[in-house]
């Protein structure tokens, strides 16, 4: 499956600089999701894999502020550029405090905010990538040959892997001892931006757990947490 253009949520109550951001980020390739309220860019975190968000601070209902953190409690690793007309350099440092990414102040040039949205998102992608590659793993007695696109189970047993399996293995291992979102594996794992609802992701964590788990009913290994994601723990 062909990866989704990057898909960015901008979050920005000033209807007129709403659409001229959301037309110059569409000139540039991006899909746009728009929100007016803090409530509204909530909702859409929660719906869509966004790979950056640009927040206004001063939002309706709830603050920008109050967003970023919300969604950094969840361990989301997706870039955050602020917008805001505060310009002191406590502003600033609160911003990023609270998880923002960079700060950008209003009135700003609009190919400095393209640029920084680039940027954001190569780094985000080279951290999640990693710099390096992971050919073989294991697990206590248990190997994955990432290559081969086998693995040797708790029983010593080999046994072939599909494309998935390797690919949210993989996820899983270059980030373990953190939590991955649902949203975060079915859009590098299965490309998707929009997000049904599925067990798609539980059916693999529970094949996993057959695999590597001495007792997949108490894993050790392939944990849920609940309300957010997964963790691979080694």
């Amino acid at each position: 499956m062909e990866v989704n253009k990057h898909t960015i949520l901008l979050v920005e109550d000033e209807e007129s600089l709403r659409n001229a951001l959301k037309l110059n980020l569409k000139m540039e390739g991006y899909e746009v999701r728009t929100a007016e309220t803090g409530s509204e860019a909530l909702k859409a975190f929660k719906e869509e894999y966004f790979d950056c968000i640009i927040l206004d601070i001063m939002l309706p209902e709830i603050d920008g502020l109050s967003v970023c953190e919300s969604i950094r409690l969840q361990n989301n690793k997706v870039p955050i550029l602020f917008l805001s007309a505060r310009s002191n350099s406590a502003d600033r440092v609160l911003g990023l405090k609270k998880g923002g990414d960079d700060y950008l102040v209003k009135p700003f040039n609009l190919e400095e905010l393209l640029l920084r949205v680039e940027k954001l998102i190569q780094k985000n992608i080279q951290i999640v990538q990693g710099n390096e590659e992971v050919a073989q793993f294991e697990i206590g007695n248990c190997k994955i040959d990432f290559l081969a696109a086998e693995c040797i189970d708790v029983k010593g047993e080999k046994h072939s892997l599909t494309k998935k399996e390797i690919q949210f293995l993989k996820l899983l291992v270059e980030n373990k001892n953190e939590v991955i979102t649902r949203e975060h594996i079915l859009k590098m794992v299965w490309g998707y931006n929009v997000f049904p609802t599925t067990r798609t992701i539980d059916n693999f964590i529970t094949s996993f757990r057959k695999y590597f788990e001495k007792d997949p009913k108490a894993p050790k290994h392939f944990l849920s947490v609940r309300g957010v994601g997964y963790k691979f723990s080694i």
